[in-house]
C-alpha cells in the first residue's frame, strides 16, 4: 500500500517537511520552482529511466572532489548545480536506488553547504517503480542557473580527529551502521560489493552496531517515529548525547544521520564520511572486533 502524505505526517516525525512521497514527487514533476535529483549506487540505473524531468547525479564522477578525497569544493558545487538549472530558491527533491543510499549522502551534502529546503522522496527509486510509474529515458532540458553555496556547516560533518577526541567520552556514541559481518571485522564491504578500501577489519572502539536497513520497512520508507526512537536508544543512541555516524564511505551514514537529524530531531548528530575506508588503514588507530 502506498505511503501517503497522511500517513508521513501521522508518523510523529520531528521534522516531516523533509520527506515526501512518490505521489507528491509525480504531482511535481512539471514544477518550475521543483528540481527532482536521481542519485544511485548503480550509476548506470539513471539511464535505464527515471522519474520524469529528474537530473541525473554520478556520485562518483560528479560529486567527489578530484585528486584528493573529499567533498566537492564549494566553487565546484556551485559550477555543478548552475549547469543542472538548480538555484538557491528551488525545493531539491532527492531520491536513489538502495532505499536512497547516495540520495541521502547528496541531501547531507546540500545541508553541508547550506541549502535551505531539500527533501527525500520516501522509499526512493525501489518505492517508484513497485508502484508502477512512469518511468522516462530522456535526459530533461536544462536552462542554466546561478546557483550561490553558504558556508560549510561544519556541526554536522565529523573529520577523524574529532572522532578520535570522542572516543571514550561519556557524553558522545558512535553508531557504525554496517553489516553485524563488517562490524565484527568478518567482511570490508558489503557482501555484493568489492572487498576493498581499508587495510584492517572491524570497528571503531565503542561504537554501537545499528545496520542503516534496520531504519526502513520492507518498501524502502521509513520506520515510524516510535520504532526508530525504540531502535537507537534501546542501543544507547540518545538524543542528549553527541552522535557520530559511520559505514564503509559514508553514505550509509548519512542515511542513519538523516534519520537520527531529522525524523527523530537528535541536536547534535555528525557524519564521519571517512569512514572505514579512513579509520580501517590508519597507522596506529584503535581497532575493535
Amino acid at each position: 500500500m502506498a505511503k501517503s502524505a497522511a500517513e508521513i505526517a501521522q508518523a510523529g516525525y520531528a521534522h516531516p517537511e523533509v520527506l515526501v512521497d512518490t505521489q507528491w514527487v509525480a504531482d511535481h514533476v512539471s514544477d518550475p520552482k521543483v528540481k527532482i535529483v536521481e542519485v544511485d549506487v548503480d550509476t548506470a540505473a539513471y539511464d535505464t529511466g527515471h522519474v520524469k524531468g529528474a537530473i541525473g547525479l554520478d556520485w562518483r564522477k560528479d560529486l567527489q572532489a578530484r585528486p584528493i578525497r573529499d567533498l566537492l569544493p564549494k566553487q565546484e558545487l556551485e559550477a555543478l548545480l548552475s549547469s543542472k538549472g538548480i538555484s538557491n530558491e528551488d525545493t531539491v527533491v532527492v531520491y536513489g536506488d538502495n532505499n536512497n543510499w547516495f540520495a541521502a549522502w547528496f541531501v547531507w551534502n546540500l545541508k553541508y553547504y547550506g541549502h535551505k529546503d531539500v527533501r527525500l522522496m520516501n522509499g526512493g527509486r525501489k518505492k517508484w517503480q513497485d508502484e508502477g510509474r512512469e518511468l522516462a529515458k530522456d535526459a530533461p532540458a536544462v536552462k542554466p542557473a546561478s546557483y550561490k553555496a553558504g558556508q560549510p556547516q561544519k556541526a554536522i560533518r565529523a573529520l577523524r580527529d574529532e572522532v578520535f577526541a570522542e572516543l571514550g567520552k561519556a557524553g558522545g556514541v558512535l553508531v557504525d551502521v554496517r553489516s553485524p559481518k563488517e562490524f565484527s571485522g568478518e567482511l570490508l564491504a558489503p557482501e555484493n560489493l568489492p572487498q576493498e578500501g581499508a587495510q584492517r577489519g572491524g570497528h571503531i572502539p565503542g561504537a554501537a552496531n545499528i545496520p542503516w536497513g534496520q531504519a526502513v520497512r520492507e518498501d524502502g520508507t521509513f520506520k515510524s517515529a516510535d520504532e526508530l526512537k525504540a531502535l537507537y536508544q534501546g542501543k544507547g543512541v540518545t538524543p542528549d548525547k553527541s552522535v557520530i555516524a559511520y559505514c564503509r564511505i559514508g553514505e550509509r551514514s548519512s542515511h542513519t544521520w538523516f534519520v537520527l537529524t531529522y525524523l527523530l530531531g537528535y541536536p547534535n548528530v555528525r557524519n564521519y564520511d571517512g569512514s572505514w575506508t579512513e579509520w580501517g588503514s590508519l597507522i596506529a588507530a584503535p581497532i575493535e572486533r
